[in-house]
């Protein structure tokens, strides 16, 4: 819940940043269940915004930790990721720890697994971009291997707040 709700801030201070950059377009109301309606102009559906662009299409749910699936997932990151993200710090990219607390599952499977869509066309992604100054290259990882990542970023924590 509390990820979806990050979501939706992020989507929206990104979509109220656009419309004060010109245009003259308000942010569009929020669609049923809450989740915000695709920006004007955009071909984005509200899954999409929610849970990212990307070959996964549906939901998924997390259940208890699969320690087999964690660690397969620590192996997979730690070979794959580490070049650029740390859990508790910024690196390159934003650090990971805790991070199934803002984003979906879904979500990070597909910037896993589709990361220049998720650039192209993600409001949320272009604004980390912009942020970041460096996009994910893809890994070209597999479902299965993206899936066992989101096990393992399931089993850390939040970056402690900068002091």
């Amino acid at each position: 819940m509390a990820g979806r709700r990050w979501t939706q801030m992020m989507l929206t201070a990104s979509l109220v940043g656009l419309a004060a950059c010109g245009g003259g377009e308000k942010a569009p109301p929020p669609a049923a269940g809450g989740a915000p309606a695709a920006a004007a102009g955009s071909d984005l559906t509200p899954f999409q915004l929610e849970n990212g662009i990307g070959p996964i299409t549906e939901a998924v749910t997390l259940g208890p930790v699969s320690q087999a699936q964690a660690d397969a997932g620590q192996a997979v990151f730690e070979a794959k990721c580490t070049a650029c993200h740390k859990l508790g710090e910024r690196y390159v990219g934003p650090p990971l720890g805790g991070i199934l607390d803002k984003v979906t599952p879904a979500f990070a499977m597909n910037m896993i697994l589709n990361p220049q869509e998720m650039y192209t066309r993600h409001p949320v992604v272009k604004k980390l971009l912009g942020e970041y100054m460096t996009q994910m290259p893809n890994q070209g990882l597999t479902q299965e291997e993206a899936r066992q990542v989101v096990e393992y970023l399931q089993t850390t924590t939040p970056p402690a707040p900068a002091q």
